[in-house]
């Protein structure tokens, strides 16, 4: 087979800048995980959420997922985070697992309290919300459009 240098010339382009979009995407997108103070939370259910999901609050990243594991006494979830150091949570704070859209991965979001003491190094987060599947939340559809003892069907 006769090769044409014009081809491997090309291809020799495409090959470099395919390798410099990958170091720019890489750079721009920020996957190293944030430092700073441990926190635990519990759910029921993780629904998915990885090592490495985001931590948000009002949709900014504050956060890091960096460990899960099982309570071998009540069988619950328990989510270590990593939280910036500059962010002191209030100790009434709520923690939620969230689906970034249909097709998207899940992270947690925090909604912050009042309180004026703040969860500590170590410390946990005591209110959360369990992740709800888009199958439990049609679940929960048909039941109520099928429920017969509402006060309204008499």
């Amino acid at each position: 087979m006769k090769r044409n240098p014009i081809e491997t010339v090309l291809g020799a382009v495409v090959l470099v800048v395919a390798a410099m979009f990958m170091v720019f995407a890489y750079s721009i997108a920020d996957l190293k995980a944030v430092s700073g103070y441990e926190v635990k939370a519990t759910f029921l259910k993780v629904g998915g959420l990885e090592r490495g999901s985001d931590v948000r609050i009002s949709g900014i990243n504050v956060g890091t997922v960096t460990g899960q594991s099982l309570n071998p006494d009540t069988f619950q979830a328990q989510v270590i985070m990593s939280i910036k150091p500059d962010v002191k949570l209030p100790a009434d704070t709520e923690a939620s697992i969230i689906s970034d859209g249909l097709l998207g991965g899940k992270y947690i979001n925090l909604v912050p309290g009042h309180a004026a003491e703040r969860i500590a190094a170590k410390g946990a987060i005591t209110r959360t919300h369990d992740y709800q599947s888009l199958e439990d939340l049609v679940g929960q559809i048909i039941f109520l459009a099928t429920n017969t003892d509402s006060p309204g069907t008499k």
